[in-house]
């Protein structure tokens, strides 16, 4: 009977260990790769490739579609871990019998936690672009290599899915970016990066594609206009009383504008006829003034302020109509009204008033306009009135108690104190505002 020659277990040992620790490091890549491709900026990658960075640009289109990435590397991860268990719980248990199954799972639990996972993933957290630029040439051969079984378990998820009532939502949309933009940079004001101006300028930009021009614009009651059947002395006289250079004109009707008047067009126009007919008085000679100013510019209500800001900078304009879904003039808008959006208010020599629309009390209170904007109040003071329910402060409170209230009385609406402080016919002019969260001076 012929001996069976004893198995060499050291060279078993050292050559089963040695591939456990190839498929530990591969683990290790996996789980790296996956840290560093999902929390990566693609807009740092995005800037690194257009300056001809390969690597970022490769990783930038690893991430282009992150579910087929996922599920290449949970699929290639899934794999070595599962083999390099396999293969020490065999070689633990020729060692040490059925004791073996207990002493690999804590030894293989251990490594691949340690040098397997929280390794390799604390690094891509510490660098992700570094560490996506690095595993992003052998990634992309995974993915290429996986490709068929992924897309055949992504066909069957799907199907599963689909079984349960999920849909699949349809992409990232312009407003999950901005969100993604705004908590950025609120996680960087506590640190100093961003002081509180700089906040509002951004945050203002991004709410460009938002807004509609019907939510910054001067509503038509407040609008300034002449009367088409002044005389050109008298239009100009109108001009001079106004902090305004662009005027509407109107005929029979105040909201039905036929021109645009500019104070220099009408003095231009008037020192033309006077030099032409100095006999005679300029107004007279110009009776027709009005067929010489520009055409009025209208824009519907629902145009969004980042379009009507292309709109006004393509053809030099400062300035246009806002008129309702059936044509009816519902207000104003101006350049000036866009940019003050992003920058701010922006004074100067006309428009200081004796009755500015917001006054800071020494009580803590403030002092309001009734007209102000609720988003002008909630950035000038950092408070957070709800914005969806009307424009105007004023707009706000009667739309809340749904009734027009009278002098004196107050309400506490949203967490804030409003007091009516004044009321012009059915129109509330002044308001008294108090925060109640915070606690009174």
């Amino acid at each position: 009977m012929t001996e069976v020659p004893p198995v060499d277990l050291n060279a078993t040992f050292w050559i089963t260990t040695f591939v456990i620790l190839l498929l530990i490091c591969a683990s290790a890549f996996f789980s790296g790769s996956e840290t560093a491709l999902t929390s990566v900026s693609r807009g740092k990658l995005r800037s690194r490739a257009d300056r001809g960075d390969l690597s970022a640009a490769r990783a930038l289109k690893l991430t282009d579609n992150k579910e087929r990435l996922l599920a290449a590397i949970l699929l290639g991860n899934n794999l070595v871990n599962i083999l390099a268990t396999a293969l020490a719980t065999s070689m633990l248990s020729r060692l040490f019998g059925d004791s073996g199954v207990a002493i690999a799972t804590l030894v293989m639990t251990i490594l691949i936690l340690v040098f397997a996972e929280i390794l390799p993933k604390s690094y891509s957290v510490a660098v992700p672009e570094l560490a996506a630029t690095r595993v992003s040439p052998l990634m992309g051969i995974v993915v290429r290599l996986f490709s068929p079984v992924v897309g055949a378990l992504q066909f069957v998820i799907d199907r599963l899915l689909r079984s349960l009532g999920f849909n699949r939502p349809a992409g990232e949309s312009i407003k999950d970016i901005q969100d993604e933009i705004v908590g950025q940079i609120s996680l960087g004001i506590p640190s100093g990066m961003f002081d509180q101006q700089d906040q509002e300028r951004i945050f203002g930009a991004l709410d460009m594609n938002t807004r509609s021009v019907e939510s910054i614009m001067l509503h038509r009651s407040e609008i300034e206009v002449l009367d088409a059947e002044l005389s050109l002395r008298e239009a100009i006289a109108c001009c001079l009383a106004s902090p305004h250079s662009r005027l509407p004109v109107f005929r029979g009707e105040r909201e039905n504008i036929i021109k645009v008047a500019h104070v220099k067009d009408l003095y231009r126009l008037y020192f033309r006829h006077t030099e032409q007919a100095e006999s005679q008085p300029a107004e007279d000679a110009a009776l027709h003034w009005i067929e010489q100013l520009g055409d009025p510019f209208f824009v519907p209500e629902t145009t969004t302020l980042s379009a009507q800001l292309r709109t006004f900078l393509q053809m030099h304009a400062h300035f246009a109509l806002v008129v309702d879904e059936y044509g009816a003039l519902q207000g104003l808008v101006t350049l000036e009204d866009i940019l003050e959006e992003i920058v701010g208010e922006i004074e100067d020599e006309h428009d200081l008033e004796d009755d500015p629309p917001l006054v800071k009390e020494s009580d803590g209170n403030v002092m309001v306009d009734g007209s102000i904007s609720i988003r002008d109040l909630n950035r000038r003071m950092n408070w957070d009135i709800p914005e969806d329910g009307a424009h105007s402060v004023a707009g706000a409170v009667i739309n809340e108690i749904r009734y027009l209230p009278e002098k004196g009385e107050a309400f506490e609406l949203f967490g804030y104190s409003f007091q009516i402080n004044e009321r012009i016919r059915n129109k509330i002019t002044r308001l008294r505002v108090r925060n109640l969260k915070m606690p009174r001076q």
